[in-house]
């Protein structure tokens, strides 16, 4: 009898352990369970921002609230990393904070404890800047974590492959083509687009194809592709997270005239890929990550 008790108190410490690891393991519970008294949470969602309101709705409203209903813990604020659109919205009378005054922010309402956010798609030139003012801000927290984009490591990408194949299919045999058109950057973050198109190809996705505004990929790029496997008809698509300025001018129209000069049949797909519940996940998945600098 004494066997069994001393047995079944190992195996409740056993499970008591095993549940704290796996608290611990999740950085927002982390963030949470390091909390005193009188201490605050917040969880800031930096985006890029838009001034369509319809893809706004769509997209960065739509994960704002998932986030409150996720983590009913922190308290959830947006910012707009994106001067130029601040000071449109701005003439239209709706105010949106920088990610720096919106910290600012935080602090001066008591808040000690920040998870941030952005629903960038990159590593690039917007998530160097955020994280430049994550540091400025970090002394005035007791604790400050910043999430991933959503495209940051292999596994994620991977994801996203996984995801589009699912939501947007052509028939190869038709020659019909998608190619996803993202921002693009100078930075070598660039890369990031060529592993995508190389993960499509490499799933045996070879109508599939990914070209960038401002960077590699470029449209020649992925026109020569199309062309070399004589294709027919392309679906556009923007590769982003709202479809804005960029898919409604770029995309729909600059994008949309080389290719039918170029002999093609154009068909629009006009969702940001904050559209998609699975891509919303990923942000997610990434918030409930987060862990400390020093970790």
């Amino acid at each position: 009898m004494m066997h069994r008790v001393l047995l079944f108190v190992m195996m409740f410490f056993l499970c008591v352990n095993s549940q704290a690891q796996e608290t611990t393991g999740d950085g927002v519970d982390a963030l949470l369970a390091s909390m005193k008294d009188h201490d605050k949470a917040a969880l800031l969602m930096v985006h890029f921002g838009t001034t369509y309101d319809d893809t706004r709705a769509k997209t960065i409203d739509v994960i704002n609230e998932k986030a409150r209903k996720t983590f009913p813990r922190l308290e959830v604020r947006e910012s707009y990393s994106s001067r130029i659109i601040i000071r449109r919205l701005k003439t239209r009378g709706i105010i949106k904070d920088t990610p720096l005054q919106a910290m600012m922010r935080l602090y001066a309402e008591g808040y000690t404890h920040l998870i941030v956010q952005s629903t960038n798609i990159i590593e690039g030139k917007e998530m160097n800047q955020l994280r430049q003012e994550v540091e400025r801000m970090r002394p005035f927290f007791k604790e400050i974590r910043l999430g991933n984009p959503l495209l940051y490591s292999v596994e994620d990408a991977q994801q996203v492959v996984d995801i589009l194949s699912k939501h947007l299919t052509v028939n190869a045999k038709k020659k019909e083509h998608v190619l996803l058109v993202g921002h693009g950057t100078d930075t070598p973050a660039t890369a990031i687009y060529s592993e995508i198109d190389y993960l499509l190809k490499a799933a045996g996705l070879t109508n599939y194809h990914v070209g960038t505004i401002e960077g590699y990929p470029t449209f020649e790029t992925a026109l020569q592709q199309i062309q070399q496997q004589k294709g027919k008809t392309v679906v556009l698509m923007p590769f982003m997270f709202v479809a804005g300025d960029h898919a409604r001018n770029d995309i729909s129209e600059d994008w949309k005239r080389q290719l039918e000069e170029a002999g093609l049949q154009v068909e629009l797909h006009i969702v940001g890929l904050g559209e998609l519940p699975e891509i919303q996940e990923i942000f997610i998945k990434h918030i409930r990550e987060t862990q400390k600098e020093n970790e």
